[in-house]
């Protein structure tokens, strides 16, 4: 959940660059947040971030300083349509208030709604010592 917070806040603040352009556009004035071009400007920098940073390390930089990594049934980094799968999905699991995430807690293989459809798992690789 940590990675998620923190993951958050750098998407966030992608986001809010991201409406900048749409400022711009309307002369420097308030932007009606329900338009649909702003509003697949911002689904596609959150698309971006999580599909781009899974399919490159398979890791957020939120998962990255939790040790988590993203990882396909083969143990490899997922590519783009498991990806861009799982971020739909995940999407979904967040609408019952967050149930599909939740639920990694009871599965069985310890996997959220979003992994079991993807195909895709969370790993753990704790950080080793530097000394």
């Amino acid at each position: 959940m940590m990675a998620i917070l923190y993951d958050s806040l750098l998407v966030f603040a992608l986001m809010a660059l991201a409406t900048l352009p749409f400022i711009a556009a309307n002369g420097g004035n308030y932007v009606e947040p329900g338009t649909l071009p702003h509003q697949l400007a911002l689904a596609t920098v959150a698309w971006l971030f999580f599909a781009g940073f899974w399919c490159f390390s398979g890791r957020t930089l939120g998962m990255q300083s939790w040790g988590l990594r993203l990882e396909n049934r083969e143990g490899e980094t997922p590519g783009i349509g498991v990806a861009t799968l799982r971020f739909v999905a995940a999407i979904v699991s967040w609408l019952p208030l967050g149930l599909g995430f939740w639920w990694q807690i009871w599965d069985q293989d310890n996997l959220a709604w979003h992994d079991r459809l993807s195909g895709t798992k969370l790993r753990y690789y704790p950080k080793t010592p530097l000394n």
